[in-house]
């Protein structure tokens, strides 16, 4: 069931469904082109952390008072996340490592993954019911950049 493309009646044509949904796909991809890019706050180079939603606070920490004080690390929040904001690609080049720690299974990191495949994200997974605390954050932020080393 669909509309009928020219007249808006009601149509049960496959092809005019299929013309439907590709015009509504092209139609939400588009919205990218209005989404301002995100700002990076933190180092040029290093490690780009990336979080969304609730994550914010103890990232945004973990990157204001790293556990090393000069540590190269990154704070990127995405207030979208699709379409992506044009742009990510150019950011994500910057980095040796990206870091998505999330309260989830690492969904945001798979979608990430899928539409920039030419990165690696490092998922930092919690499902335990509570909040990343900077402190575990700035850890892992410390843990991966010695590795670097």
């Amino acid at each position: 069931l669909e509309k009928e493309d020219l007249t808006g009646n009601v149509s049960y044509d496959a092809d005019n469904h299929q013309k439907m949904v590709m015009y509504r796909q092209d139609k939400v991809l588009g919205i990218a082109d209005t989404i301002p890019a995100p700002e990076v706050y933190g180092a040029d180079d290093g490690l780009l952390v990336i979080g969304w939603g609730s994550t914010y606070g103890a990232i945004r920490s973990a990157v204001e008072k790293p556990a090393e004080p000069g540590q190269p690390v990154a704070h990127l929040h995405l207030r979208h996340i699709w379409p992506f904001p044009k742009g990510l690609a150019k950011i994500f080049a910057r980095y040796d490592q990206i870091l998505v720690p999330e309260l989830n299974m690492g969904q945001l990191a798979k979608m990430l993954q899928s539409e920039y495949p030419e990165f690696r994200f490092q998922t930092y997974d919690k499902v335990k019911g509570k909040p990343f605390t900077a402190f575990e954050l700035r850890e892992k932020i410390t843990a991966m950049l010695e590795v670097v080393r």
